[in-house]
């Protein structure tokens, strides 16, 4: 059956990966496609021809859809080509499914995500649903998905009413901060300092991204995203022209298996699942920053030392 909900596809200068999540989405065969590319760089030799070969990929549709393409003729790097295509998107829809070039999903992605957009449409305590599990094979209940804190950009779902929420330059980021509010949010002093300091750098500009901002906006709405029992995406785009997944050392993230969910079972009640949380806090962010440059992930480890020095030290202390 045609997939009903509009899928966003962002796509650049890959067209080997491309090719690849394409067909995945030709596959489900959606009634409406939202295509948006980046521009090439004026000093990257090859990259317009390169830009031109993957818009071509795109445009071979052998299905009943209608295509919308917003291209921009010059790079308008990542944070920048996300924020306004995401804009444009929203402008298109009220609700769509959202793939970037190298996230290769299940088929089974498309249906979780549609189902889910239309049972939690007007319910206000979640932001987004996601397809990606980093939780190492644990299943966290017997359900098909549970709420999290955290969002995960690897393929994923949300709704206009969402998107009009993100501060793209966290204007409010300040007053936030004097109020102490992600101590009412993270689990721990060091989870919350970790965050304080992604925050700050972001709202100061020395981290372009478009996906703390968003994380940042679900946290100051008190909302939540859906993440699946099983890992529904696999990101397939490890390597030098990955912009945030260019290291060889590709670690737990590069290439990780996939699972379906054929029947969905919904959880009873939405309440987050502090446990997962943990986890991911420790094996994604502090443990593994993914898509951070080097100096970044050394201020991280700044701002984490002191506080686990004196976890240690206080640990000591209460010992027998």
């Amino acid at each position: 059956m045609p997939l009903q909900t509009p899928v966003a596809f962002f796509l650049f200068r890959r067209p080997d990966v491309t090719a690849r999540v394409f067909a995945a989405i030709a596959a489900a065969r959606p009634r409406t496609l939202l295509l948006v590319s980046d521009g090439p760089r004026a000093d990257r030799a090859g990259e317009a021809e390169l830009v031109v070969r993957t818009r071509a990929l795109v445009e071979r549709i052998d299905w009943n859809c209608t295509v919308r393409t917003n291209f921009a003729t010059e790079n308008l790097g990542c944070k920048r080509r996300f924020a306004t295509g995401l804009a444009w998107i929203f402008e298109q829809t009220e609700e769509a499914i959202v793939l970037e070039d190298d996230c290769l999903p299940d088929a089974t992605f498309f249906h979780f995500c549609e189902e889910l957009l239309e049972r939690y449409r007007d319910d206000r305590r979640v932001a987004a649903i996601s397809g990606s599990n980093f939780q190492g094979g644990r299943s966290r209940t017997t359900d098909s998905y549970y709420f999290s804190n955290y969002f995960h950009c690897w393929g994923w779902a949300s709704w206009r009413r969402t998107w009009q929420h993100v501060d793209l330059e966290l204007k409010d980021w300040p007053q936030f901060q004097r109020r102490g509010l992600l101590g009412e949010i993270a689990d721990s002093p060091l989870e919350a300092d970790y965050w304080n300091a992604i925050f700050q750098r972001q709202h100061s500009g020395q981290i372009d991204s478009w996906a703390y901002p968003w994380l940042y906006s679900c946290w100051t709405q008190g909302a939540l995203t859906i993440l699946p029992n099983v890992n529904l995406v696999n990101n397939i785009g490890f390597g030098e022209q990955g912009a945030h997944t260019n290291s060889k050392a590709t670690g737990i993230f590069a290439n990780l298996s996939t699972s379906s969910i054929p029947i969905i079972s919904h959880p009873p009640f939405v309440v987050r699942h502090r446990t997962a949380d943990a986890f991911t806090f420790n094996h994604v962010f502090q443990g593994q920053p993914v898509g951070l440059t080097g100096a970044i992930r050394k201020a991280m480890r700044r701002v984490q030392r002191p506080v686990e020095r004196k976890l240690k030290a206080l640990r000591a202390f209460f010992s027998p």
